[in-house]
């Protein structure tokens, strides 16, 4: 029994930057949200936070990209079976667009709470 495949690897990790390339490529939200992802990592390095508020920064990043492609999913999905025909698509896209929401609000006060002592610092 082999436990790793090399092939089949390289194969499903090539699947998964064909769909962050699909995401990137056709959602707008994900592009922001990778843009203030970059914006974020790139004031952690400046500011050379502790570890651990570096791990944080990475959860709130991955779990706000997580589910944006996640939204896209489901847009994707409902379009296919009944697009825009069933009341419930649209109850479907508004519970994924608040998800994200929440998510994106929850990593703006993360933020926020780990950058402000250091921007505070910077001030005085």
């Amino acid at each position: 029994m082999i436990f790793f495949r090399p092939g089949s690897f390289f194969k499903s990790l090539d699947f998964a930057v064909k769909g962050m390339k699909y995401t990137y490529t056709h959602e707008q939200n994900f592009r922001v949200h990778t843009f203030a992802a970059a914006v974020v990592i790139l004031l952690a390095l400046i500011f050379q936070v502790e570890l651990w508020e570096a791990v944080i920064l990475i959860l709130v990043i991955a779990s706000v990209l997580v589910l944006e492609i996640v939204n896209t999913v489901f847009e994707k999905i409902t379009d296919l079976v009944k697009p825009r025909l069933n009341h419930y698509v649209e109850v479907i896209k508004d519970l994924m667009a608040a998800a994200v929401l929440i998510s994106s609000v929850a990593a703006l006060v993360v933020g926020a709470l780990i950058f402000f002592p250091y921007v505070r610092e910077i001030l005085e």
